[in-house]
């Protein structure tokens, strides 16, 4: 067994991605690592974002903002009791990931970056989840890679797990080491 992983001071990762990339899986064993509370953030879409995705209808910005408010709130509420979080967030949009950001400077982003066919074959195969396979290709439209110049990393999501799982925590610990 290793070691806990040191991050220096409260951190909230936010592990992002498209529908099936693998943000639940990556971050409950990035929780399981740093014993750190986890968020599904998919629990905090209001009810209609949810029906109407369920339906096979795309979510538009204005179905976004709300949840997003709602997942930066939660952030911040972490953030002021100083406790650490991973939470998941498709933040999709330069713009989302600016709103979770606002406020919240412990705020680091792991991009779980999937190729398409890998995407698709995980959906296809998902069971139980309000997500269908039709809407991976609104997501993938919508999507704006992580920039550099924003707190975080891309990762590559079709690697074993563990594998994927480290190297959040190798580039967020040289990340945060740096910024200290």
């Amino acid at each position: 067994m290793t070691s806990p992983v040191s991050i220096p001071a409260t951190t909230t990762i936010v592990v992002m991605g498209v529908s099936g990339a693998g943000k639940t899986s990556a971050a409950q064993e990035i929780t399981r690592q740093l014993g750190w509370e986890f968020i599904e953030g998919d629990d905090l879409h209001p009810e209609a974002n949810v029906a109407k995705m369920a339906a096979g209808t795309p979510l538009d910005d204005d179905d976004r903002w709300p949840w997003l408010r709602r997942v930066a709130e939660v952030i911040g509420e972490h953030e002021a009791a100083g406790h650490s979080l991973v939470i998941t967030c498709s933040a999709l949009k330069r713009s989302y990931r600016d709103l979770l950001r606002e406020g919240n400077p412990s705020v680091w982003f792991a991009h779980v970056d999937v190729p398409r066919e890998v995407l698709a074959a995980r959906l296809a195969a998902r069971r139980g989840h309000f997500m269908p396979p039709s809407l991976l290709d609104s997501q993938l439209a919508t999507l704006e890679r992580l920039g550099e110049d924003e707190p975080g990393d891309v990762i590559a999501g079709d690697a074993p797990l563990d594998q994927t799982v480290a190297q959040v925590l190798a580039d967020l610990r040289e990340e945060r080491t740096l910024q200290s």
